[in-house]
């Protein structure tokens, strides 16, 4: 039977950026993320499925959002008759310089219309905040502090004033340790770029990543593919700390 969706009340998260906020943490299944009816997903194709983990042979690939959605709820920041919807608006190996998430180009059309879509739902929706993890494409296409700085902060007003919410935070985080200690002079303008739009454009946090292992430090082998050690994607338990480390940025952030 489908549902019904304009019948239902929710606090809307828009989950942006590349990889590590599309989700590719894996790791073990002995403790699964569980789902839950009042945490749902918009899908790149604007359908809504109940937020959920993905099987990966014995494994299980998950992203921070999850995380954060269950810190959430278990703070009590979800009224009573409400639903929290994440927009999955990542696209993995994307960024500004390869004409992805520019105001003209096809990720960022697509983030605006899904949250369109998602408010129009019902006149009581409610966009409360956006998750951002990206940057690692642009380090790789040596973006420079300046550009990457005024793509960032352009994106963040432009969804601002387009769904008149002025203080709508935005939170972010770090790069992989791994992967950032080996690429560290095409990392740090990206870096520090970002840092500057959580402080300069309006209420944002930067979230630190250290401790947070990779997939490869975790598992030490892959598993999307066996010639490949993944650096660059936190592995499933760091996805859990992150996400728990964007809750605790966001409801400072928040309680402002």
């Amino acid at each position: 039977m489908l549902k019904d969706f304009t019948k239902e009340r929710f606090d809307i998260f828009i989950q942006a950026g590349q990889s590590n906020s599309e989700g590719y943490g894996f790791g073990p299944a002995e403790h699964p993320y569980e789902p839950s009816e009042q945490v749902w997903y918009m899908n790149g194709d604007f359908t809504m499925t109940p937020a959920a983990e993905k099987v990966t042979g014995n494994e299980i690939q998950t992203t921070y959002g999850l995380f954060f959605a269950r810190e959430y709820l278990n703070a009590g920041l979800l009224e009573d008759g409400r639903k929290l919807l994440i927009l999955r608006t990542a696209v993995g190996g994307t960024g500004f310089l390869d004409h992805r998430w520019g105001m003209t180009d096809d990720l960022y059309l697509r983030m605006m219309e899904m949250t369109r879509t998602a408010l129009e739902l019902n006149p009581e929706n409610r966009l409360m905040g956006m998750l951002w993890h990206q940057g690692e494409t642009d380090a790789l296409l040596n973006a420079d502090y300046d550009t990457h700085f005024h793509n960032l902060s352009g994106l963040v007003q432009s969804v601002r004033e387009t769904f008149h919410a002025p203080e709508l935070p935005f939170i972010t985080a770090d790069f992989v340790q791994h992967w950032k200690g080996e690429n560290a002079a095409i990392s740090e303008p990206v870096i520090e770029a970002i840092r500057a739009v959580c402080w300069d454009c309006g209420p944002g946090a930067f979230v630190e990543t250290d401790g947070l292992l990779s997939n490869c430090q975790q598992l030490k082998r892959t598993i999307l593919d066996p010639d490949w050690e993944d650096h660059i994607h936190f592995s499933r338990q760091s996805c859990d700390l992150l996400g728990q480390r964007y809750f605790d940025a966001y409801r400072k952030v928040a309680s402002r």
